[in-house]
């Protein structure tokens, strides 16, 4: 079983490390910065998958990946609030900039979290190599 898990935890990080790769990508090339917030935000929520399968909690949705994530590493101080504010920043662009009509994902919005974002997906993979 432990062999399973941290099998799926490698899977999920090279998968947050893909998505930032890709934004970079989309992001270098001219592409829609719709593109390029999804992808940084999916960066974020692979890593959070991988946070939660450590623990062995899971779940379909993205709002409550969130909502463990805030109450499992978030509150009892695991992780600094901030990590928390911006994984809900970017998921409110991801979702606006995905499902609503005439809404645009920024340069600044983008220059504002792709660093975040990087610290975002370092600090869970350094907190995972510590736990595991």
């Amino acid at each position: 079983m432990k062999e399973e898990m941290l099998a799926l935890i490698k899977y999920r990080l090279e998968q947050a490390e893909a998505s930032i790769e890709e934004a970079r990508f989309l992001l270098n090339g001219g592409m829609s910065l719709r593109s390029v917030m999804n992808r940084l935000y999916y960066a974020m929520f692979y890593a959070v998958l991988a946070l939660l399968q450590e623990k062995q909690l899971g779940t379909s949705k993205h709002i409550g990946a969130i909502s463990i994530f805030d109450r499992e590493f978030i509150k009892n101080g695991t992780f600094a609030k901030e990590l928390s504010k911006t994984l809900h920043r970017a998921f409110e662009l991801r979702q606006k900039g995905d499902y609503m009509e005439e809404v645009e994902v920024t340069k600044d919005d983008i220059d504002e979290l792709f660093p975040k974002e990087i610290e975002f997906v370092n600090m869970i993979k350094t907190y995972l190599l510590k736990t595991n």
